[in-house]
């Protein structure tokens, strides 16, 4: 298996999460708002979860939400972390390069 990411990989990633993360909640309002012509129409233990399920629907919404922004959050430490360690590598790849004397790797008929 080959895995090959591109500089801009998470920064795409964090965007389409905080996208996703916008929808997932109003789906849920979405979800609620869909149900509301059925709240009459249940008697008992039917009415008792519809009525759990109404009362329970901004909290849901919230704690999606809110694992949802937690997700971001780590993408974009990973972003930041990438980030730095390719340019790191980079830097210490020019620093190693720098200091090598390629002249003792010549070869000639005045060596």
């Amino acid at each position: 298996m080959k895995f090959a990411m591109g500089a801009d990989t998470l920064g795409v990633l964090g965007k389409k999460t905080g996208g996703a993360s916008q929808d997932l909640g109003s789906q849920v309002k979405a979800l609620l708002a869909a149900a509301e012509p059925l709240q009459g129409k249940f008697n008992g233990q039917g009415r008792a979860a519809f009525d759990r399920f109404k009362g329970q629907s901004d909290e849901v919404a919230g704690e999606l939400n809110a694992s949802l922004a937690a997700v971001l959050q780590g993408i974009g430490g990973m972003n930041t972390a990438f980030g730095t360690g390719d340019q790191q590598m980079a830097d210490e790849q020019s620093q190693a390069a720098g200091s090598v004397n390629f002249d003792s790797a010549r070869f000639g008929a005045g060596h």
